[in-house]
């Protein structure tokens, strides 16, 4: 039987964390910026939905390598 190898190096963990969770801070203050700045007539939902999927997406994925970083293996 052979040994599991992990599809991602463990000594980037710190960086793709970092990476994405910076990512995943830009489009959540976008987001909100966006939301502030718009009226009620000038707001689209499919831009509100785009961005904020891109936001939780970012965000979920630095959150996992952050767990993975720090020693919670997933």
């Amino acid at each position: 039987m052979t040994r599991y190898v992990s599809p991602v190096n463990p000594a980037v963990f710190p960086l793709l964390a970092v990476v994405l969770l910076g990512i995943g801070v830009f489009f959540t203050a976008w987001f909100f910026v966006y939301e502030v700045t718009s009226t009620k007539f000038t707001r689209d939902i499919c831009k509100e939905a785009l961005i904020s999927l891109v936001a939780a997406l970012f965000s979920s994925f630095g959150v996992l390598f952050l767990l993975l970083w720090v020693g919670i293996y997933v």
